[in-house]
């Protein structure tokens, strides 16, 4: 696996939403996580021991080492500690309209109320409505339509007052 082929794979992840994804291969092993941020990606890279640890050597030193991502700014958390946030009840595909030439369910600064549907997330081709367990204003959206959601991931930011 090459440099390319690492940076591809952490620009995929980072876009995919995955918290954290681990690879192994025969002669390496990757683990990425992503923060909340989905512009920041840290990467653990480790050969794994082989018969032949010159050739193992030889790829580790075409790589170069990627250094964890600094933590966020602490006014962030302050900032969002006021709003509810939703979370994915279930690992799926996240969509924000029931159907292309439908509008969408939610946007940014719409009111909505308990028992509202926010969202489809569609898992083993069942599409389940996600509704809002909170009343309040939308301040932000988390997550891009037609993307992959894990299970507990934040979807929505709502302002409850």
């Amino acid at each position: 696996m090459d440099i390319k082929e690492i940076q591809n794979l952490i620009k995929f992840v980072a876009k995919s939403g995955a918290s954290e994804v681990k690879l192994e291969m025969d002669d390496i092993k990757i683990t990425i996580k992503t923060g909340p941020d989905p512009d920041t990606a840290a990467v653990h890279y480790a050969p794994v021991p082989t018969q032949t640890p010159q050739a193992t050597a030889a790829s580790v030193s075409d790589v170069k080492p990627v250094t964890d991502v600094p933590a966020p700014a602490t006014t962030a958390p302050a900032e969002n500690s006021k709003y509810i946030t939703i979370k994915s009840p279930i690992i799926g595909t996240f969509y924000r309209k029931p159907s292309p030439d439908k509008p969408l369910f939610v946007e940014v600064g719409q009111t909505i109320s308990e028992g509202d549907v926010l969202c489809i997330i569609e898992a083993m081709k069942l599409f389940n409505e996600i509704e809002s367990e909170v009343s309040g204003k939308v301040v932000k959206i988390l997550v891009d339509d037609s993307s992959p959601v894990e299970f507990d991931q934040p979807l929505f930011l709502v302002d409850p007052s």
